[in-house]
């Protein structure tokens, strides 16, 4: 591909992604690959090339753009200037530049939303977003059922150790981590740092009942079944059957035998969970939410997130908390976790169910990255440098 093909197909990716966002539809990162999939003639180089220019400018554009085209220009004039003198260039070019024809303005998020982090940030707000929206590192756990982080080390020279997960390690960039031996013998899985240290947050131990929520493909109940040495009973409960039925396999690779996975129904999940109720030594809400956390992943999440599904999003928050603290037994704990940086998912929620459910209290924790004992604080990428993350520990009182 010529380098003005390679800005038209970005034009292209970009359209898809600006249409997904409007109205629910996939991810950049898979729209990019789906593209590939039917244009056999481009080289790894064009489709990285291509990848690249598609996330940069992403990143740069924060405002849902009017379109592909406009995004691009937009950014190209701020960033990369040399990108519009391919406009009209040759027959795989895009269509050269009209005047006056539209263009986005480059920026970091959507003000509104930049009004809520500001709430978080304060002063701090353009340097915690900025970080929020640099590529984000590759970072793995040690799966202490079957390795140390030690051993890998010497295993796996390339890789380093993370700078607070005590079982973290941080890949060098390109690494395809399933070309590893040691990721097929289940000694590392893929997961953040941050999210790592919400998982250690759980404070886990063997031979309990612990709950995790809202498990997903099961990232963090892996990490829960390694804390809990593989001793106990860790159900990992979903409404996403697509999600549920990736954990299988994963399990199996890390060796993991406590977990028993259950399907919820969507709005009835006490269906398949009221045997549980009142047993708990542990329960795990890590909530859907805005990810606003996870820009460095998803920078097209500043274009997906409206005010009113923010408003849903809250919602089905209290909703699952006060479904998890049902489950908790006396003298037990609820970790609520969420990828977003936004207090109105954070502290605004649990100071909204601790003043409706008075059988709970805040439950300090300590994990690497928060100074000393807290009961809710959260990590960011210009902090602890992983994904954004807030977390909040409550007791059941006796």
């Amino acid at each position: 591909m010529t380098p003005a093909a390679r800005v038209q197909a970005a034009i292209e990716c970009l359209d898809q992604a600006v249409a997904a966002a409007r109205t629910g539809g996939a991810a950049a990162d898979t729209i990019v690959q789906r593209y590939f999939t039917t244009r056999r003639y481009a080289g790894s180089k064009d489709r990285r090339a291509v990848r690249d220019l598609v996330f940069d400018v992403i990143r740069s554009i924060g405002t849902p753009p009017e379109s592909g085209r406009a995004a691009l220009i937009g950014h190209a004039r701020a960033h990369a200037p040399d990108l519009l003198a391919l406009f009209g260039s040759d027959g795989h070019a895009p269509a050269a530049l009209a005047p006056g024809e539209p263009e986005a303005r480059p920026s970091l998020a959507p003000g509104w939303q930049l009004d809520m982090l500001r709430t978080r940030f304060g002063k701090d707000t353009d340097r915690a977003v900025a970080a929020l929206l640099e590529r984000a590192p590759l970072d793995l756990r040690v799966n202490t059922l079957v390795a140390n982080r030690d051993e890998l080390l010497i295993e796996l020279p390339d890789l380093a150790p993370t700078a607070l997960a005590p079982n973290g390690l941080r890949a060098p960039a390109g690494l395809n981590i399933e070309t590893l031996p040691a990721f097929h013998a289940g000694k590392i899985e893929v997961q953040d740092e941050g999210s790592q240290l919400a998982a250690l947050a759980v404070g886990a131990e063997p031979g309990e009942l612990v709950i995790d929520l809202c498990a997903g493909a099961g990232g963090k109940t892996l990490a829960l079944a390694a804390a809990m040495a593989n001793q106990g009973r860790l159900i990992a409960a979903d409404t996403d059957r697509g999600r549920l039925s990736a954990m299988p396999q994963r399990l199996a690779r890390a060796g993991v035998t406590i977990v028993e996975a259950r399907m919820l129904n969507p709005k009835r999940e006490w269906d398949a969970l009221s045997d549980l109720a009142g047993l708990a030594d542990r329960v795990l809400v890590d909530a859907p939410c805005s990810g606003t956390g996870t820009w460095r992943r998803n920078p097209e999440a500043r274009w997906r997130l409206t005010a009113d599904r923010l408003a849903r999003l809250e919602a089905e928050q209290d909703r699952l908390l006060a479904l998890a603290a049902q489950l908790v037994r006396p003298g037990g704990s609820l970790t609520y976790v969420v990828c977003s940086l936004l207090p109105g998912e954070g502290e605004v929620r649990i100071a909204r169910f601790l003043g409706h459910d008075k059988g709970f209290s805040p439950q300090p924790f300590c994990i690497p990255g928060f100074p000393g004992p807290v009961s809710e604080g959260i990590l960011s990428p210009g902090e602890q440098g992983c994904d954004g993350f807030f977390i909040a520990r409550l007791g059941r009182v006796c």
